[in-house]
């Protein structure tokens, strides 16, 4: 009898270990590997076939309302906000792809498993980031990948909208670094999703936003020492451009 409750104490503890790994997010997809790019559809399907929890990209609204996906607002000469859709369309990424519209980046990841992290990118005009958020929106619900992704921003502004007009549960977190959990939890926020030095300058924020019901994400972290690091502070996901060393680390 004390055998086996040894033994079951030992299979739930190695459960209670497992869960409480940080999950992997390729930062900007597994780019870092042959035939991908950052943003790029292949980055996408690459992050899912090395079992990422997440692959993490960005968007940007183009002049006459056509969502793209990309890190930087300018690219190759080109400003995504006051261009037209057709002055970027054939605009190639290094992989040879072209730089893709949010609706083909979904429509890729409808025929994968791994979890959308979708940064709304701070835009020079307001009502052209909200317009940003809300095509996101929909274009997220009609190819019904709600239950998949994960919003984040720079901006408070599109974080509070995000709340206000995502489906209830959607996750939500902001990027900027100069709020306390308290403040996120008041503003119905998910957690914070920092820097890797904000959080080493507060490593208390980690515990409290646990002890608020709150999920933390750290970026990004590349180095193996940090990876270890964050991952005996208990970070609940950790973005890297090195997801393969991650896992490696976890294992």
């Amino acid at each position: 009898m004390r055998s086996r409750i040894l033994v079951l104490l030992l299979i739930l503890s190695v459960s209670i270990s497992v869960n409480a790994q940080p999950k992997v997010i390729a930062h900007r997809g597994f780019w870092n590997t042959e035939g991908s790019a950052q943003n790029s559809l292949m980055s996408l399907i690459k992050a899912d076939s090395i079992g990422c929890f997440g692959s993490e990209f960005d968007i940007w609204i183009t002049a006459d309302g056509k969502v793209m996906v990309n890190h930087d607002g300018v690219y190759e000469g080109k400003v995504i906000e006051t261009s037209k859709y057709s002055e970027l369309k054939d605009l190639k990424l290094n992989n040879g792809e072209k730089l893709p519209t949010l609706e083909s980046y979904l429509r890729q990841a409808r025929k994968l498993k791994v979890n959308l992290i979708l940064e709304v990118k701070q835009h020079k005009s307001l009502s052209r980031q909200n317009l940003a958020i809300d095509k996101a929106l929909s274009l997220v619900k009609k190819m019904k990948l709600t239950h998949r992704i994960v919003y984040i921003s720079f901006s408070i502004d599109a974080v509070k909208r995000l709340i206000a007009k995502a489906p209830h549960g959607t996750e939500v977190y902001y990027l900027g670094g100069d709020k306390t959990p308290s403040e996120l939890k008041a503003m119905g926020c998910s957690g914070p999703d920092y820097y890797a030095g904000t959080l080493k300058a507060h490593l208390d924020w980690i515990e409290e936003s646990h002890k608020l019901g709150m999920k933390v994400n750290v970026w990004i972290v590349d180095d193996a020492k940090d990876l270890k690091y964050f991952i005996d502070k208990d970070a609940d996901f950790i973005t890297t451009n090195n997801p393969v060393l991650l896992q490696s680390l976890l294992k």
